[in-house]
């Protein structure tokens, strides 16, 4: 790309940059990003970064951080992205395991210190590389007589980590070849086009903030790097898009401003979203408003995911919980997605083809991580006997050429012997127009079991919607009365980790101090 579209622009950095980091944001065509990424991979290999070495890079959505990851692979080492809100113990528990031999951060994040703890958690064994060491490195000329290592497409190029939810995050580690797949196989099921504005507010850490910087890639694009999230920013940025991404809470915070707070978004061509399962009214609505088409995406850093595109699934209602069974038999997509083979097991590993059964979601691809890094305690049970990978999600087969989220596992609320889905009752709920955010959990009880308990963030705090509101709202959309939360809670905002997934474990934790209370 920079050598076939060197004059076109290739990204800029977020517009409050100097607020982040303290320094100008940048404009960089493909051919002055190019020379960047060449410079810095020479002072990476030149500072000692060599083969399979690891370089932990801690940055907000900063044009610095995709050239680290061209740059650190050029230099023959992997990157290990960490959210810029992780401290010592995450990083503890990284650098222990992949025995990383450089460490790349922000001295400051919005005026608070970063690279401190670093300081405070790295052993002397870890080089230490600020972020103006990095920009300055990248505006120096490499040595035209340097040797960089053979890469192959077959070495790792990332090792993302799991969210961290629960436990202590798992390395994922994938290959060129697992991104270049999988970045085709996103833009067909999107239908992104080559050259188109793109909006980025996924951090550059995990599966959707990298790939939405393959796609990019792949496509010549200009990317407009965005995050940690400034809503007032991104206002400004998203009309100027013609393809993003964006987590169902902006989408449906989108739909409910006041007219005159609403942006031009004629521009927009298509969105994808992810994290959560978006309701069926937001993605109808993009289409009736703006006349924009939503993608679906269900995705890990594991490598595993499925998009319903408006290509694939053209009915909007449907898309919010109609994925394209890929892989299945007979069945053909117009995306032209190929190679993927996904099944819905029973827990002995039986492939489940009925409608309605349920089931947890085995999926094969060129894409998939091989395992979790030096991790076989974790690795055991992992894949079925043929190879596919078990993500740990219920689906449930919808008909012969679709299959439909359910739940995680572990956030399944069985009440009275009747399995509930937290994900359906936050997309129900969050219809209600007072609702700007929600989340259900289980709530313990002696005589059910449990019972549906759903946190609310009001979208006016002055006058909240009661929990009679809410279930009067659901009830009306037609979703089972077992499912119906039985108790709410308000609350300012809903616990997310830096990716956005939503933290049950602290709302649990809520639940129990407000019982002991």
């Amino acid at each position: 790309m920079a050598r076939d579209r060197a004059d076109h622009p290739a990204l800029d950095d977020p517009p409050d940059r100097a607020e982040l980091v303290g320094s100008a944001p940048a404009s960089l065509t493909w051919a002055e990003f190019g020379e960047r990424v060449d410079n810095l991979a020479a002072a990476l290999h030149t500072r000692g970064v060599g083969k399979d070495d690891v370089v932990v890079v801690q940055l907000p959505n900063v044009w610095e951080l995709p050239a680290l990851y061209f740059a650190i692979a050029k230099a023959g080492g992997l990157i290990a992205p960490m959210p810029v809100q992780w401290r010592g113990r995450e990083l503890r528990h990284i650098v222990e395991l992949t025995g990383a031999t450089m460490y790349i951060g922000a001295r400051e994040l919005k005026g608070a210190p970063l690279m401190a703890y670093a300081d405070e958690t790295l052993p002397p064994t870890v080089t230490r590389l600020e972020l103006a060491e990095v920009t300055a490195a990248a505006e120096t000329p490499a040595p035209p007589d340097l040797r960089l290592p053979t890469i192959d497409a077959d070495d790792t190029f990332t090792l993302c980590w799991t969210s961290g939810t629960e436990a202590q995050p798992k390395g994922c580690p994938l290959t060129h070849n697992n991104w270049l797949f999988q970045g085709r196989s996103f833009r067909q099921a999107t239908a992104l086009q080559d050259g188109y504005k793109i909006l980025g507010p996924a951090p550059i850490v995990n599966m959707t903030g990298v790939g939405i910087t393959v796609m990019w890639l792949l496509s010549g694009g200009h990317l407009l790097l965005h995050q940690p999230l400034n809503l007032p920013v991104l206002l400004k940025q998203l009309p100027e898009a013609e393809f993003s991404v964006l987590v169902p809470a902006i989408l449906m915070m989108l739909l409910k401003l006041p007219e005159e707070q609403i942006p031009d978004l004629a521009k927009v061509r298509s969105i994808g979203t992810g994290s959560a399962p978006p309701p069926a009214w937001a993605i109808e609505g993009f289409r009736e408003r703006w006349g924009i088409e939503v993608t679906n995406v269900f995705g890990q850093n594991e490598g595993t995911i499925l998009a319903a595109g408006a290509d694939d699934v053209p009915d909007p209602g449907k898309r919010s919980n109609h994925f394209p069974w890929w892989g299945r038999a007979g069945a053909e997509w117009p995306s032209g997605v190929a190679g993927i083979d996904v099944r819905v097991i029973d827990d002995e590993g039986n492939e489940l083809t009925e409608p309605g059964a349920i089931g947890e979601l085995a999926y094969r691809g060129p894409n998939v991580f091989p395992g979790y890094f030096r991790s076989p305690q974790l690795n055991e049970g992992l894949f079925t006997a043929d190879g596919h990978v078990r993500t740990g999600d219920l689906f449930t087969v919808l008909d012969d050429r679709h299959i439909g989220f359910v739940d995680r596992k572990k956030d399944i609320i069985i009440r009275g012997g009747f399995n509930v889905s937290a994900a359906e009752v936050e997309t129900v709920a969050s219809g209600h127009p007072g609702v700007a955010d929600c989340a259900a959990v289980a709530s313990p009880d002696e005589v059910l079991g449990e019972r549906v308990c759903v946190f609310v963030v009001p979208l006016d705090p002055d006058s909240p919607p009661t929990l009679a509101d809410v279930v009067e709202y659901m009830s009306g959309q037609g979703i089972a009365v077992y499912k119906l939360p039985e108790r709410m809670e308000l609350i300012d905002a809903i616990p997310r980790n830096p990716v956005g997934k939503i933290v049950k474990k602290e709302l649990r934790d809520r639940l129990k101090d407000l019982a002991v209370k």
